[in-house]
């Protein structure tokens, strides 16, 4: 009898013990469910689009600084389509991420997703362009109307406040559209001496822009200044422009300073832009995302410095 008490005594502590282990790995595996990404800082970057060099660059200076500070990044392209990044935001919700950075396709549409991150307690926050709904942190950006005042200035110097103006706008559902357009205008509407010939959308895509240039050169024979709301749609126009052999009669402003531009710029066919370096801008995006998650207060917009660039100062702007 005491060989059998003994022996149930040691098959209870037997399975005590393998129950106690048993335990150990469940609460195991619920802390690493919690912690699924080791601790380290988990940011999402829904981009509107990466078929564009702006958003490509805003893009690589967020993952550079991202790779420098130890943060994992997880970036969707949203390819101008504002559905699809409603569907981008709802799968990075879906990844345990800690921080959601936004630079939205519309800034109405957008609205939508922000709500879901809220309902999600998840940080969120713009950059570049704004959202008209939902509450983000902060909003990181550049001053849209001054871009386009500093454009309308360029072309009132250059032109000596007289001559037809052609104007080919980015995409008017989103905010920095809207503004760099208005920023322009207010410009042109104090200047009597200047004529807006045409005033049309090329959505920020430089084959739209050479189409829409190529008719307005048709329906124009005079021409003296254009300013695009973007690089990428001035470079189109400016293709179209050579192509008509009208190159020297023509003034032609962008806005963003990409590397493409500037180097027209060099070259002497493109006379200026507008420097928004978006290196520098993911950037900066990644270092708010650090001090959010460590509980810093950030401002509730943080607008980052514009500046005019010509053949005098092209070989000073930094992009990188």
């Amino acid at each position: 009898m005491k060989k059998i008490f003994s022996m149930l005594t040691i098959l209870v502590v037997i399975v005590a013990l393998v129950g106690c282990s048993m335990d150990k790995e469940t609460s195991s595996t619920t802390n690493a469910k919690k912690s699924s990404h080791d601790g380290s800082l988990k940011v999402g970057l829904s981009m509107n689009t990466l078929n564009n060099p702006f958003f490509v660059a805003v893009k690589e200076g967020a993952e550079a600084q991202a790779k420098e500070k130890g943060v994992e990044l997880v970036v969707t392209d949203a390819q101008n389509d504002p559905g699809k990044q409603l569907a981008d935001v709802e799968n990075l919700l879906q990844q345990n991420i800690d921080i959601l950075i936004i630079d939205p396709a519309d800034s109405d549409a957008i609205a939508e997703a922000v709500r879901k991150a809220n309902d999600a307690k998840i940080p969120v926050f713009t950059i570049d362009r704004q959202s008209n709904g939902g509450k983000v942190v902060t909003h990181i950006g550049f001053d849209a109307i001054k871009s386009g005042k500093i454009a309308g200035n360029f072309l009132k110097k250059a032109l000596n406040g007289k001559g037809k103006i052609v104007e080919i706008q980015g995409i008017l559902g989103t905010n920095v559209a809207q503004l760099r357009s208005k920023g322009f205008n207010e410009i042109m509407e104090q200047t009597p001496g200047f004529e807006v010939v045409a005033r049309q959308s090329a959505n920020f895509d430089r084959g739209q822009a050479l189409k829409v240039m190529e008719d307005i050169l048709q329906a124009h024979p005079e021409i003296d200044g254009v300013y695009a709301a973007n690089d990428e749609m001035a470079l189109g126009a400016l293709a179209a422009i050579e192509a008509a052999g009208r190159l020297d009669e023509i003034v032609v402003i962008g806005c963003d300073a990409v590397d493409p531009a500037l180097e027209a710029i060099r070259q002497g066919k493109l006379e200026a832009t507008i420097a928004e370096p978006p290196f520098f801008l993911g950037k900066e995006a990644i270092n708010t995302a650090l001090k959010i998650s460590k509980g810093e207060k950030v401002e509730k917009e943080v607008i980052l410095e514009s500046t005019l660039v010509t053949r005098e100062n092209v070989d000073q702007v930094k992009t990188k």
